[in-house]
């Protein structure tokens, strides 16, 4: 019996460092039946996440650009997809699709966007605002499918052009890797934090999206003489403010700073409380995978993460760059133990019910599919 072609799909994502749209391709392409679908992955920085793809045994391409819509690396990127017989291209947010769907075009190939949050936001001037929803808007136009990962995000483009061939599918991650109930190395004993210790933590890439500065502002008004340390874990464009803020709020002595590491799971069942104070947000992984944990959250209420924490029930939700709510959510929650392990209980549940990375890759599998069929 003759073996099965499998479908080779381009997995292009913007970056190398690992963030939430670069967690998904990592599982999405470990999810993917092997016997049917081969994914070759196209980063236009090199990283962290195209290390550990390559030491997966995935075929990874690095264009460097950190551009959208650079016409200088098109050629590039169609070589690419000529020399791998690519079958479909899956492009993972704006940078990705604006820079693989002329090849998608020029060689008749379907071409799938999914949309990590939308590249306008409600903190840009008009004029940047204006341009980026034009650039949105043509490029769910040119893409044969378009994937939110959020119903909010497909709202949000609904309300601006049309999204006539567009779907939601939410991001699930490995319920098996994030299990509170599993054995995890020691992180208090490696960082010197005493049991007793209330711990915050906050993991994610330092950038404006995450609001650091702020954070720091509000970790500023929490009592010193409260029974708490702070752990701040990434890298990002923002760090060396962020550290600089810290000692100039005189925060050094109660703030832990750790670069990026690859073991978020054992960091994550040594914190108790988890803040993601973003501006603006798709579904954000790093809230899936403190939830799976059954940890408190604290999180600004935008976007996706509207449609995944309900205040009070699962989480605590505050207004977006506001230290002072800020401040009092996190407060709450180190004076309140039974508090935190209701939100948190609460938490493990909405995540273990409605976000698993099989389902997700099914619906995935399924689009690759029927666009492969659509364009013979």
């Amino acid at each position: 019996m003759a073996a099965v072609k499998k479908i080779k799909i381009l997995q292009a994502i913007r970056q190398g460092k690992v963030g939430g749209g670069e967690t998904h391709v990592l599982d999405l392409v470990k999810e993917l039946d092997q016997n049917r679908f081969e994914s070759i992955i196209l980063s236009f920085t090199d990283g962290p996440m195209v290390e550990k793809l390559k030491a997966d045994g995935f075929t990874t391409y690095v264009v460097h650009t950190e551009k959208p819509f650079n016409f200088n690396i098109w050629k590039d990127v169609k070589n690419i997809i000529i020399k791998e017989n690519i079958d479909i291209i899956h492009a993972h947010g704006t940078r990705a699709n604006s820079n693989t769907f002329s090849s998608a075009r020029s060689l008749k190939l379907p071409l799938i966007y999914t949309v990590h949050g939308w590249s306008f936001h409600p903190d840009q001037n008009p004029l940047v605002k204006t341009v980026r929803t034009l650039s949105e808007r043509f490029l769910v136009k040119v893409a044969d499918k378009t994937i939110c990962v959020s119903k909010s995000n497909l709202d949000e483009g609904k309300i601006r052009f049309p999204m006539t061939n567009s779907t939601v599918i939410v991001n699930g991650i490995n319920q098996i890797k994030f299990n509170p109930d599993q054995e995890y190395k020691n992180i208090r004993l490696e960082f010197g934090i005493s049991d007793n210790v209330i711990l915050v933590g906050y993991i994610a890439r330092i950038t404006a999206q995450k609001d650091p500065l702020n954070y720091l502002k509000a970790l500023a008004m929490i009592s010193p003489d409260a029974n708490v340390k702070f752990l701040i874990v990434g890298d990002g464009d923002m760090k060396m403010k962020m550290l600089s803020l810290a000692r100039d709020l005189n925060l050094e002595s109660r703030i832990i700073f750790k670069d990026f590491r690859d073991d978020i799971p054992d960091i994550l069942n040594a914190i108790d409380i988890f803040c993601l104070p973003s501006l603006w947000e798709g579904l954000p992984i790093a809230l899936l995978e403190a939830m799976a944990m059954r940890k408190a959250i604290v999180a600004t209420a935008i976007d996706g993460t509207k449609d995944l924490v309900k205040d009070r029930l699962n989480g605590l939700l505050i207004p977006t760059s506001n230290p002072e709510k800020l401040a009092e959510a996190i407060q709450l929650l180190i004076e309140d133990d039974q508090l935190r392990t209701n939100l948190g209980i609460q938490a493990g549940i909405t995540i273990r019910e409605n976000f698993d990375i099989e389902t997700m890759t099914r619906k995935i599998e399924a689009i690759y599919q029927n666009e492969i069929l659509n364009k013979n």
